[in-house]
């Protein structure tokens, strides 16, 4: 209607009417557009407004039953059987879990039928609503189970008396400081767009809390040993006072020591023993010569860093120096426990990266004065998914034949090492020239935490799960991610590829962009399954794993959905909700390999 008048007003003005004319139709045109643009307005809020409350409750209500049966079962997970059983199926339950599904689908019928907008839950087939709602009242089942088993054998989440000197140690309270106030972070949009600076800063104090326990080890002796003793008798930092007692008829919460035989830092000799008590400080100094390789997060992004110093085309002799000297790290580091197959695969694969960095253009050969031959570099980047595949291959032939034809632990070892090393060189080749130092920090720092702080100081798996979960958060972060969609590095999912492929694209990308986790957890594996005598100790870290994941994200999704009319809703919180959703989807496949790695470690 307003088009329409403002066209009649462009009528009457070519026909020269009396100005009164024109006047009053214009400031009638002018109001008739001011309410249409009112109406549009208030139709646009109304729809940005509206929300499917209906599913994010169910969405919300799934992950916390999960989230509570995790931390129900943490004294059962984290005995020493490591056995974790729900009864689902138990009779005493069978009418709860009927009466579940009952009021859970005449609810459904009530809410789809009287809802006036579109819902996702609604729109879902009946078949896959009721296995939803099927779900939901098991797992409530399973929380009731686990209540009611708890209160009846009075083990609840209380200090052992049989230990009355058991208390927390330094580390533990740090692991658990830390752990809350990064889930209350999550609510302020400010540091979740430096989210950055909180793994910094917890993987800064984690290191001066290792650094006063090595030295107290080390200038006190022996006077620490009944410490280290309790210290050892707890399990995850959440479960610190759950200990149980035997006369109860549970079996006590012993995670399993890391080390095949009772070392300590008294044991180190000579240089060993001063890398020791060095060896946070090379922590810190490495982190922090990381956090100058990239700026990121939103208040500081701007300013310039390393990373843009050696991608500037007037530095490319000095990345080209820096790729091959990293790459060269990479392979002394990662190569020590390889067979000898996967040394030379490894070899000609950090070659074949350099080449395909020559081949389009960010690094140059020694012979090179420029870099005019720029090509896609399929046949470099295809030259190292070969000896990729051929590494993993390789590793998983060993596990194999470990589990099946031999039952060695040596040859369990090597396949393990030999996995995360094709996930090494896979790294290599995704990452870009200047974050190649990236890597090879964290190889670094793993070989020193391993050699001179997990093995001396006998830390349980729960306490080594946590350290390899905040470092890889950290390095998820050097790598210059952040929580903003615009920092995910597309180009990573086109290596090796002329045309794009929907899922080799996608697996590239994703493994390019959490590769700091994906890494470190890896190497959780492959470290307690060499250091471990008994086999539960990956089922603590699997659990632990799960449950220190878990706990930010079923937090950080109440916060979501509580703050879904927060000004930032969609260009901070939203963002964060999609990181979080996928680094939940990769520590699903990373648990699922732990429990595999377990069971082979149990038939073997």
């Amino acid at each position: 209607m307003a088009e329409r008048l403002h066209g009649n007003w462009i009528r009457l003005y070519l026909e020269e009417s009396t100005s009164e004319v024109l006047f009053n139709l214009g400031t009638k045109v002018r109001r008739q557009y001011l309410d249409a643009l009112r109406t549009l307005s208030l139709s646009l809020s109304r729809q940005v407004a509206q929300y499917d409350i209906y599913s994010m409750l169910v969405g919300t209500v799934m992950v916390l039953e999960v989230l509570t049966l995790l931390l129900l079962s943490i004294p059962q997970a984290l005995s020493s059987k490591a056995e974790l059983e729900v009864p689902l199926w138990s009779p005493v339950f069978s009418l709860l879990f009927y009466l579940m599904f009952l009021v859970l689908s005449a609810l459904h019928v009530i809410v789809c039928t009287s809802a006036e907008s579109s819902c996702y839950f609604c729109g879902l087939s009946w078949l896959m609503a009721g296995g939803v709602m099927v779900l939901i009242s098991a797992l409530l089942c399973a929380v009731v189970s686990a209540l009611a088993k708890m209160f009846a054998s009075g083990k609840l989440l209380s200090k052992n008396p049989a230990h009355p000197n058991s208390r927390w140690s330094e580390l533990d309270v740090v692991i658990l400081l830390g752990t809350m106030g990064h889930v209350l972070s999550l609510g302020a949009s400010s540091f979740i767009e430096e989210e950055h600076q909180t793994w910094y800063f917890l993987v800064n104090t984690l290191c001066l809390a290792l650094c006063h326990e090595i030295y107290r080890n080390c200038f006190l002796g022996n006077d620490c040993e009944p410490r280290r003793c309790s210290h050892g008798e707890r399990g995850f930092v959440n479960t610190a006072p759950a200990l149980q007692d035997r006369s109860i008829g549970h079996d006590e919460l012993e995670p399993h020591r890391v080390s095949k035989s009772p070392t300590s830092l008294n044991t180190l000799r000579g240089w060993e023993k001063w890398m020791a008590m060095a060896s946070p400080w090379v922590i810190l100094t490495c982190c922090r010569l990381l956090r100058s390789l990239n700026q990121t997060g939103v208040q500081w992004a701007h300013r310039p860093d390393l990373g843009h110093w050696l991608t500037s085309s007037d530095h490319k002799a000095e990345l080209s120096v820096l790729a091959a000297l990293s790459l060269i790290m990479i392979f002394a580091l990662v190569q020590r426990r390889c067979s000898l197959t996967s040394k030379v695969a490894m070899a000609l694969g950090l070659l074949g990266v350099y080449c395909y960095r020559a081949a389009i253009g960010n690094v140059l050969f020694p012979w090179q004065r420029d870099s005019k031959d720029i090509s896609k570099g399929l046949i470099e980047a295809r030259f190292v998914h070969v000896f990729v595949l051929g590494i993993l291959f390789t590793g998983t032939k060993d596990l194999l034949k470990s589990q099946v034809i031999a039952a060695d632990f040596t040859i369990k070892t090597v396949g393990l090492w030999e996995i995360y090393s094709g996930l090494v060189l896979l790294a290599a080749l995704l990452f870009r020239p200047h974050n190649l130092p990236v890597l090879v920090f964290s190889l670094l720092i793993q070989t020193i935490m391993t050699k001179f702080i997990w093995k001396p100081l006998r830390h349980d798996a729960a306490e080594i799960t946590v350290m390899h979960y905040w470092f890889g958060q950290a390095f998820f972060y050097f790598q210059g991610n952040s929580n903003n969609i615009a920092t995910v590095d597309i180009s990573a999912g086109f290596v090796g590829l002329d045309t794009y492929v929907e899922v080799p694209a996608v697996f590239l990308t994703a493994f390019a962009t959490f590769a700091g986790p994906v890494l470190w957890a890896s190497h959780l594996v492959s470290f307690l399954s060499s250091e471990t005598s008994s086999g539960s100790a990956l089922s603590h870290a699997c659990f632990c794993y799960a449950l220190i994941c878990s706990f930010p994200v079923s937090a950080y999704i109440i916060l979501v959905t509580s703050l879904r009319y927060h000004l930032f809703i969609w260009s901070v919180f939203s963002p964060k909700l999609l990181y979080e959703g996928m680094h939940i989807l990769i520590t699903a496949a990373i648990c699922v390999f732990f429990t595999a790695m377990d069971q082979t470690n149990t038939k073997s």
